[in-house]
Parts: structure tokens; C-alpha cells; sequence
């Protein structure tokens, strides 16, 4: 049974949490739907957005872990390997990998509870929306004894800080819609009853915005956020050069001067 809804609209690529009955737990399955899912984002231009949201009252409750190898590490003469202890775990890197890195927006809209992957596939994304309702946590450490290691603490760290970090990842607290607001964590809170709706409505709006842009305009965050300034300043300037010498940007501009010239000069951008 897929336990992932796949619904595509108006240039939005929608994928449904859809296991209730596991509180949305996350198995090997839906990990490759989304691994497919980023595939195809990559490679069709008329995929412009890519939501990742859930039905009932989880919007998951992190991995799966009755799917899990017990003994990913272990080789077979019962020793223990890095290795292959690494090899598990890359498939996940892998994956929130190639969300931080693809160039169209990634949405995710956490309607419920939001815990252990599901806050690293949250933190890998580029918005995310919570319903009042929603609450956000990293219970690996008292759960499992392990940490979140798939780029969530480093992701996380970036995102709202060490302090905030902690709490979540040492600490294994739950913060509220309204905590996760005001540190950071997401972007704006809706009404249950509205949720979706607005999710929707922010989605549909990213897509009548110019793609080029869209991604450049990403690239140059990501530099920002790890580069000097002096580099940063310079990737700015790259990527405004080729948007700047686009027949969009040029068509715009030659209209707004041709609108000029004749005296009736738009009070507003055109």
C-alpha cells in the first residue's frame, strides 16, 4: 500500500502523508517516493514547487523504527563496522541532501506533531507552515539513545541556534506552533480549520514567480549562509548578472522605459 498521496496542480508537486494508523511514520517506501519525487522536481520544468504535507494526527512521528536493520553495523563474523553503519544512515543524507539542494522552493506543512526525521525533512526545506495544533521534537536521545544524525542537528543549529538546538536535541523537549514561530522554526502559523488553504494559497503564489530567480535567489541564501562576506557579496553579484541580462528582465525593463517616455509613468512596478 503507497502511504504517500501524489497529486500534481497548477505547477505544485503535492506529496500526502497518508498513515495514520502508524501516526505517519515514515518506512523505507516513503522514502523512496520522495527520493522519485526529487528526481522529477529536478528534471520537469513545469514541477515549479514541491509541497510535502500529511493527513491526520501526526504529521509523522519520525521513522519508522520496526522497519529499521537492528544491527546496521554489524558485519557478519558479530563485530561492528563504521562502515557500514555509515552506508545506513547516507541514504537519509542523501535525500535531505538533494532538498537543501534543489533549485524550485520546498514547502512543508506540518498539520500535527512533527517529530525525530520528520523535523530533519522540515529543516532541510526551505518554508515551513504549522497548523496551531503542531508541536516540533527530536526525541531520538530518549527514544533510542541516538542522536539526530541525518543533518538535522547541523540544519537545525543553523536555522535557530545552539540555544534552541539544545532544547530540542539534548534536551528532547517539544516546543508548540507558537514557540516554533518565534524561534524561527517556521514561518508562519495557521488555523487547523485554514490550514491547508493558506499552504496552498503560498504555493500557487511561488509558482507565477520566475523559476531562474527563484533558484538563483536560493543558491545565493545557501552561499550567504556559509560564505565570507566579501564572497557572498560576489555570488550576489553573479547571480543578479545572469537574471539582469535575461529577455525577461530586459522585456520588463524596455517596457517600463517605453511607458516612461511617452509621460504616463506607472506609480507602481510593472
Amino acid at each position: 500500500m503507497n502511504n504517500i498521496r501524489r497529486e500534481e496542480q497548477d505547477g505544485v508537486l503535492t506529496l500526502t502523508f497518508d498513515r495514520d494508523a502508524k501516526l505517519n511514520a515514515i518506512d523505507p517506501a516513503m522514502i523512496e517516493v520522495l527520493r522519485r519525487a526529487m528526481l522529477d522536481m529536478a528534471e520537469r520544468d513545469e514541477r515549479r514547487v514541491l509541497l510535502i504535507a500529511a493527513e491526520g494526527r501526526y504529521f509523522t512521528a519520525g521513522i519508522d523504527i520496526g522497519t529499521l536493520n537492528p544491527d546496521p553495523g554489524r558485519t557478519a563474523d558479530g563485530g561492528v563496522s563504521g562502515i557500514k553503519t555509515r552506508t545506513f544512515l547516507r541514504g537519509l543524507h542523501v535525500l535531505l541532501d538533494s532538498i537543501e539542494a534543489l533549485e524550485k522552493p520546498v514547502i512543508l506543512a506540518a498539520q500535527g506533531p512533527c517529530l525525530g526525521l520528520g523535523l530533519e525533512l522540515a529543516v532541510s526545506c526551505d518554508f515551513r507552515f504549522a497548523a496551531t495544533r503542531a508541536t516540533f521534537s527530536l526525541p531520538e536521545i530518549p527514544k533510542m539513545g541516538v542522536i539526530a544524525g541525518s543533518g538535522g542537528i547541523s540544519r537545525l543549529t543553523r536555522l535557530v541556534g545552539p540555544h534552541w538546538a539544545r532544547w530540542l536535541a539534548m534536551a528532547s523537549r517539544s516546543i508548540t506552533a507558537q514557540q516554533a514561530l518565534d524561534i524561527g522554526l517556521v514561518h508562519e502559523i495557521f488555523e487547523d480549520a485554514v490550514f491547508a488553504q493558506r499552504v496552498r494559497e503560498f504555493a500557487r503564489g511561488l509558482t507565477q514567480l520566475s523559476g531562474e530567480a527563484l533558484g538563483l535567489a536560493k543558491l545565493a541564501i545557501d552561499a550567504a549562509a556559509s560564505a565570507d562576506r566579501t564572497t557572498a557579496r560576489d555570488v550576489d553579484r553573479i547571480a543578479n548578472t545572469l537574471l539582469l541580462l535575461s529577455d525577461k528582465n530586459r522585456g520588463v525593463v524596455k517596457a517600463y522605459s517605453d511607458r516612461t517616455k511617452k509621460g504616463d509613468a506607472p506609480d507602481q512596478d510593472p
